[in-house]
């Protein structure tokens, strides 16, 4: 049986924090969840990270859809987020009501990702009122990035920190179950978080938060040289993936590979007719 979006809020309530990380595809989702991981995004970042666009803007609802399905074949337990990509949900509030509804009926999410605040709270209630949990994200949205001018912290003034608080009590109220605080400063996002009765989930916004997420292939190591501030690198399978392949490279060319151990062989019947060929 699947988490729900209460087990996560009662997590908050009886003060336990919360674990979420990004999947992007049926293995690496299978993996995160037998890790114990509660809580698994198909976020947008996917575009970056496996499709190698620039940003975030270009994904498409149908790419975002493919993964999504993906994500959920190689789970049975964790609560899968469905982060909805630029314009799927700005333009038209009917159109957002669709799309949203096609993560949970066509690609098995139980809940979906926006970007913003206030602004789109209006959107976030309509949908939670006709039974489509939401997540929100406030801070640094990246389908934002070019009105932010780049990837850059936000809520450092005092103009800004309430403004913040503004937007996550707007999603609360609107009906969001959680929400994402990104590239914000600790001590905002501390006070964001005792504001509010859902849960918050931070992403370099401190140790204060409800709870963490990151981006998978960051913190294993799969992100080349590059490592956000943000994010701890547990591991290199970067560096351990290239060591294999060389290793493999290596043995075919020195006809260790394969050996009889990776071969078929016929009955000696068979191998006697195909002398006679």
């Amino acid at each position: 049986m699947r988490i729900t979006i209460k087990d996560v809020q009662e997590m908050k309530r009886i003060a336990k924090k919360i674990a979420m990380m990004t999947a992007y595809d049926h293995t690496s989702a299978r993996i995160v969840e037998e890790s114990g991981i509660p809580v698994i995004l198909v976020g947008d970042s996917l575009g970056q990270v496996v499709l190698g666009y620039d940003s975030t803007i270009p994904v498409t609802l149908d790419e975002m859809l493919h993964h999504t399905k993906a994500v959920v074949r190689g789970t049975g337990r964790a609560l899968i987020v469905a982060d909805m990509p630029f314009l799927t949900y700005q333009v038209d509030e009917a159109q957002a009501l669709l799309n949203a509804g096609r993560f949970l009926k066509e690609g098995g999410a139980q809940a979906v990702k926006l970007e913003g605040g206030s602004q789109i709270a209006p959107t976030v209630r309509r949908m939670t009122t006709i039974g489509i949990p939401v997540m929100g994200h406030i801070g640094l949205t990246p389908q934002s990035v070019y009105q932010f001018g780049g990837y850059r912290v936000q809520g450092k003034t005092r103009s800004e920190a309430e403004g913040l608080l503004e937007d996550a009590i707007a999603l609360e109220e609107a009906g969001a179950f959680s929400v994402v605080l990104e590239l914000i400063p600790s001590a905002v996002a501390s006070v964001i978080t005792q504001r509010l009765s859902i849960p918050t989930v931070g992403i370099g916004a401190g140790v204060h938060c409800d709870g963490q997420i990151q981006v998978l292939n960051d913190i294993l190591g799969l992100s080349g040289s590059f490592t956000p501030r943000h994010a701890k690198r547990y591991a290199n399978l970067e560096e351990n993936m290239q060591n294999a392949l060389q290793e493999y490279i290596s043995d075919v060319a020195l006809m260790q590979f394969p050996t009889d151990q990776q071969s078929y062989f016929q009955n000696k019947e068979t191998s006697v007719e195909l002398n006679n060929l």
